[in-house]
């Protein structure tokens, strides 16, 4: 068994000291009263953008968990009771303050779940705990939220020593084929988001490559919300690269890949992390993706023994919405929601030292969830089986490449020598 968490009683008392702040949407899945336990329900707190420029990928990771929690109610529910979605939207981590107050009290909601952006998690997870609440991540990916040791955290998705693990392995394996040379006299350009989201993964990935001997020409840092890249690329494009590796998220990803072909920049590769893999992506570049490698969750093109629930949950999204999944989140979101209602039923609480203690004795293969996640968590609470994919994008689409025994027999890597 992992460790045991920390008392949470004398948090529980610093409740009394936080004001219940409102805003936000409390839409539901189904019709809460307020009551908490005593309405007969179970009420998750939501906490995600569901507003501004990441609100697509907050609906996304929401949409996932709305399917798990439709199967568990199909199923009487999780402790009996039938389980309610309450959205807190938060698109800044202030608002992650604010929305976990306004849920706990207002709403009193049993437990909280989130969230498409690594900052609002750390500030909502952490309010979470004053209230003595459980704070199941299951999207964030920012290292240091587990690294914290919260006694209410844990996190079932990929964390950014995950992401940054597949980028090096892939990035070792497939591109000294496309680039004609060796690890050794290859260069890069390495950008990313300055948040700890972008920078956690940033670092990993150029401890990885340095290991192997490659040369990073340049790093660049840049706020996400800045209206012009301009500069981050003309920085990277004047490094001359043979490489550019980006991690951002979904806009200002797409606005450097827009700046990078307005600018002419073009090298051997390029390779994005966490994003850049969706039809926004496709839609604000065009054809100019074609060959762009991306690390990132795991998408529907997977052999059956690794993930043997990603066809089943794709047939159910597309039952619902009539379409594929916009961000490939959601299904990572969905696995997640899956896990943490396991875990409860497993508990028989939803009292954080007991649900962190149940999964920390957790062994569940690789494959035993949709994405081809299993379940193994370490004495911080992080899933160390679930992993990302390299994938890249072939004539419109995105294709899995790596690792081997996820991707489909026939998939080829785009501009290999």
């Amino acid at each position: 068994m992992g460790r045991a968490p920390a008392k949470l009683g004398l948090l529980l008392a610093l409740a009394m000291t936080v004001a219940a702040c409102g805003g936000g949407d409390s839409d539901s899945t189904g019709d809460g009263d307020g009551g908490g336990n005593l309405s007969g329900e179970l009420k998750i707190g939501v906490i995600n953008p569901f507003s501004g420029p990441n609100a697509p990928g907050g609906e996304a990771t929401f949409q996932g968990y709305e399917i798990a929690v439709e199967e568990a109610n199909a199923d009487e529910g999780v402790l009996g009771k039938k389980v309610v979605l309450l959205r807190g939207d938060a698109s800044a981590p202030e608002q992650g303050i604010s929305e976990v107050n306004r849920l706990a009290t207002s709403e009193n909601v049993d437990l909280f779940a989130g969230t498409y952006l690594s900052g609002i998690a750390n500030t909502a997870s952490e309010t979470a705990l004053r209230y003595g609440k459980l704070y199941w991540e299951t999207n964030a990916v920012a290292a240091n939220l587990t690294e914290r040791k919260l006694g209410n955290f844990a996190r079932s998705g990929p964390m950014a020593d995950q992401f940054a693990q597949v980028a090096g392995e892939g990035i070792k394996e497939i591109i000294p084929d496309v680039v004609g040379k060796p690890l050794n006299q290859t260069s890069f350009c390495v950008t990313h988001e300055e948040s700890i989201y972008g920078t956690s993964i940033s670092e990993g990935v150029i401890e990885a490559l340095e290991a192997e001997g490659a040369k990073i020409a340049a790093k660049v840092a840049y706020a996400p919300t800045a209206p012009d890249l301009g500069n981050v690329v003309l920085k990277c494009q004047q490094s001359k690269p043979d490489v550019w590796i980006e991690t951002g998220y979904v806009p200002d990803v797409n606005l450097l890949l827009r700046t990078a072909k307005q600018q002419g920049f073009a090298p051997k590769a390029r390779v994005s992390i966490g994003s850049g893999d969706t039809r926004l992506t496709q839609e604000a570049v065009g054809a100019d993706l074609d060959g762009t490698f991306v690390v990132g969750y795991p998408h529907f093109d997977l052999q059956d023994e690794y993930a043997p629930g990603a066809a089943e949950f794709l047939e159910k999204y597309k039952a619902k919405h009539g379409s594929e999944p916009t961000f490939p989140q959601t299904m990572s979101a969905y696995t997640g929601m899956k896990m943490l209602l396991d875990a409860l039923n497993e508990a028989e609480s939803v009292d954080p030292e007991k649900v962190l203690e149940t999964i920390s004795g957790w062994d569940k293969p690789l494959g035993s969830y949709a994405a081809g996640y299993g379940a193994k968590f370490d004495e911080e609470y992080q899933n160390t089986l679930a992993l990302p994919t390299m994938l890249q994008w072939q004539s419109g689409k995105v294709v899995t490449i790596y690792p081997e025994e996820a991707k489909l027999p026939d998939a080829k890597v785009l501009g290999s020598k």
